[in-house]
């Protein structure tokens, strides 16, 4: 897996949470504040992006569909991936205002999800969001980009709020009450994030070992998630995703920075999160302390 760079979000948030979040160290001996996270690098499960559309727009959905295979085969979606998993500028993305009377997009996302959305200023940028105004463009189509919590990303859709979910969304039969779901454009995982002072995991090289200790942790050990995402399923349980959900009490999260600063903090344990996000918001944090 690649390590991703360039990460801003993750940046700001850390800088706020580390003046008002308190630490709790177990080794009176140690300095919390050069403790850093680490990802366990091991793909916990095997899951597929997609974009979420609007069920009452099949037509919207196979312009989708063509849009994927187009940049898929032209080698366009390589190259925005490489770009933020390589270290590369950003393309900033600029939402417009709402209008019904014009011919616009509208997305919906959770810009938090580093590198597929998050803000740069007041610009939105990931892989995502440049794809979205590719994608506008394409169509001949403003763009409107609606920033929320996650877990109302389909929701919105489903709703007819907003046309399309382009948040880093994996496949899920639980989502497909609320949107259609597009061709796949991406290969995801879960990973898990540990202190960097914790060696449970270090020797553990494949899925069946980790998943195997984390069932035999009970509620008293506390794993932070990003609210409404797979890591939440992962630890919670879902048979959606045939996932049989740990005995570990789970705590959830606007976003995974939130959850791993909470966890360098002393107050959770572990942090399970999506593998491209876990990279780069652990790379920032690390940076900061």
């Amino acid at each position: 897996m690649k390590k991703f760079l360039a990460v801003f979000l993750s940046a700001a948030l850390v800088a706020g949470l580390a003046a008002g979040c308190g630490s709790d160290s177990s080794d009176s001996g140690s300095d919390e504040s050069a403790k850093t996270a680490e990802v366990i690098d091991v793909d916990l499960t095997e899951e597929e992006y997609a974009f979420g559309v609007d069920k009452t727009q099949p037509e919207l959905l196979e312009q989708v569909n063509a849009f994927i295979q187009k940049i898929k085969e032209d080698g366009t979606l390589d190259e925005i991936c490489d770009k933020y998993f390589g270290g590369g500028e950003p393309t900033p993305v600029e939402s417009a205002e709402l209008d019904p009377s014009k011919e616009q997009l509208v997305v919906a996302t959770n810009a938090a999800f580093e590198p597929f959305e998050f803000m740069q200023g007041e610009n939105y940028v990931g892989i995502d969001m440049e794809l979205a105004a590719m994608l506008a463009d394409e169509l001949g189509q403003e763009l409107v980009i609606q920033n929320m919590d996650f877990d109302a990303v389909c929701l919105s859709v489903g709703q007819q709020k907003c046309d399309l979910a382009m948040a880093g969304l994996t496949v899920s039969e639980d989502r497909k009450e609320y949107v259609t779901f597009s061709e796949s454009y991406y290969q995801a995982s879960q990973r898990l994030v540990v202190p960097s002072d914790d060696t449970k995991f270090a020797d553990m090289t494949d899925a069946d070992s980790i998943a195997a200790s984390l069932a035999e942790l009970d509620s008293s050990v506390k794993i932070g998630v990003q609210q409404g995402t797979t890591g939440q399923a992962y630890v919670q349980g879902s048979d959606g995703l045939g996932f049989p959900g740990l005995n570990a009490s789970c705590q959830s999260y606007k976003n995974g920075s939130l959850a791993i600063t909470d966890m360098l903090n002393g107050n959770i344990d572990y942090v399970i999160i999506d593998a491209a996000p876990a990279a780069a918001i652990t790379k920032a944090i690390n940076e900061m302390r």
